[in-house]
């Protein structure tokens, strides 16, 4: 049985691979892989005869000897079927967790963007020189992504871009860029990646810890492909902007910064109360939610417009916080939910964490973390991290060893290699129409060489 449920995992995750290709998307196989790889360990139950306590990260004594089913209240140690239930409800708690993290942090950044908040930064960029254009957005990048994770910031950044450069053609090659530095600034965040905040959520790394160990490198990886690029022709000249459609709305400076400096606050929250981050995020969303509706209701109010109000009563479709969580990415939430109980079904077995004492048998840690990069640029990032989690034996690997972090450097940057390694990448192919191949010629090249760069670094200091 253990065979067949990595098979469901393989074909699963070949289809994910083949979304484009397949016209189907990848929540689908995702969901489906999830729901026969848990049916086929209850099916399976009877024959398997180890079993991987995630709780304590260790394997179960004498589980090939319990019995199926316990009648009455006993413990759930006591059957193979009560640890199937606590190991399911477990897995699905501290999934649950980061979702609801993410659902807090999307509906912010949405309740941002409803405001036209990140017109705001446009008002920074007063430069028509491409090369200045470049740091600019570079730079940008690196910082929003730690803030409103990578996919939000290369989304926000290519927008403003559309603003001032009207060619594609010469969009695209700003867009790549912003890939390669968004990545960067993602990795050195407990929020600034999904693989990070998972690995924090994890209690694998400590907010300040990855920042102390993972800046530095980050910084790099993203100087390096953003120095070489200065001296590239589609960086030389000038860029001409058109002209500004539309007014912007006042209150957008105002949720702006009030959002991202919430969004920051969730780590010193978790810091100083110790509670799970999600808590964190619930009262930021909270306030940001509440500002944004006095905001709208006085508005409202002080135009007295019939139509408005009457739509407000309606159901109160014209609440930006309303319309904050209709606009979130469900999809890419069930996603999330789909891949991450997969690779837990496959940790329950054991299957990952005799892989993981395998690997470190075989080959040095910090070469395989290197593939694993590597590995990201082809294969989604967020399951390779949640495997990588169950790997290592937590009594020799504990918080903040440099494993953790390396995992957490080569996971969010690696995938810059290829512009599907990434959701921003992916998001950017989309946005902008560019292709697989062009990326591949004009920037894994210097994604490759930021990211040896900024791992030397780490292995270095």
């Amino acid at each position: 049985m253990e065979v067949l449920i990595v098979v469901i995992f393989v074909l699963g995750y070949l289809a994910i691979t083949l979304e484009h290709s397949l016209k189907v998307d990848k929540l689908v196989p995702a969901l489906l892989m999830m729901a026969l790889a848990w049916a086929a360990v209850a099916f399976g139950l009877g024959d398997f005869t180890q079993w991987f306590d995630s709780g304590n990260h260790t394997m179960v004594d004498g589980f090939a000897a319990l019995p199926d089913h316990v009648e009455g209240h006993a413990t759930y140690s006591a059957s193979k079927a009560g640890w199937l239930e606590h190991t399911l409800l477990h897995h699905f708690g501290k999934t649950c967790e980061i979702l609801i993290f993410l659902v807090g942090a999307m509906t912010i950044v949405e309740i941002i963007d409803h405001f036209d908040g990140f017109s705001t930064i446009k008002n920074y960029v007063r430069t028509n020189k491409k090369k200045t254009l470049l740091w600019i957005m570079c730079i940008l990048a690196f910082i929003l992504s730690a803030i409103i994770d990578n996919l939000t910031a290369t989304i926000v950044l290519i927008t403003i871009l559309r603003k001032l450069i009207p060619e594609n053609k010469d969009r695209i090659w700003f867009a790549g860029l912003i890939i390669i530095a968004a990545n960067a600034g993602g990795a050195w965040s407990p929020i600034g990646d999904v693989t990070t905040t998972m690995l924090w959520m994890g209690e694998k790394v400590s907010a300040l810890k990855l920042v102390e160990y993972l800046i530095l490198p980050s910084l790099v990886c993203m100087l390096i492909p953003t120095i070489l690029a200065s001296f590239l022709k589609p960086f030389q000249g000038h860029f001409e902007s058109p002209p500004a459609a539309g007014n912007e709305n006042a209150k957008g400076p105002l949720m702006l910064y009030l959002g991202l400096s919430l969004i920051v606050f969730v780590p010193i929250f978790k810091t100083v109360t110790h509670l799970p981050p999600y808590i964190g995020m619930m009262l930021s969303l909270s306030i940001v939610a509440l500002i944004a509706e006095l905001i709208t209701a006085r508005q409202f109010s002080m135009t007295n417009l019939g139509d408005e109000i009457d739509q407000v009563d309606d159901g109160g479709h014209n609440s930006p916080t309303f319309k904050a969580l209709a606009k979130i990415e469900m999809p890419s939430i069930l996603f999330f939910l789909g891949i991450l109980m997969t690779v837990a079904a496959l940790e329950s077995l054991g299957l990952i964490f005799t892989f993981g004492k395998d690997v470190n048998a075989a080959m040095d840690t910090n070469v395989f973390i290197m593939l694993l990069g590597a590995g990201s640029a082809v294969i989604d990032n967020v399951p390779l991290v949640a495997a990588s989690m169950g790997m290592f034996d937590i009594h020799e690997v504990g918080i903040d060893d440099h494993i953790w972090h390396f995992i957490a450097y080569a996971a969010g940057t690696g995938g810059s290699m290829l512009i599907i390694g990434s959701a921003a990448g992916v998001v950017a192919m989309g946005m902008e129409k560019i292709s697989f191949f062009w990326y591949l010629k004009n920037m894994a090249w210097l994604a490759l060489l930021g990211y040896l760069a900024g791992a030397g670094v780490f292995l270095i200091f």
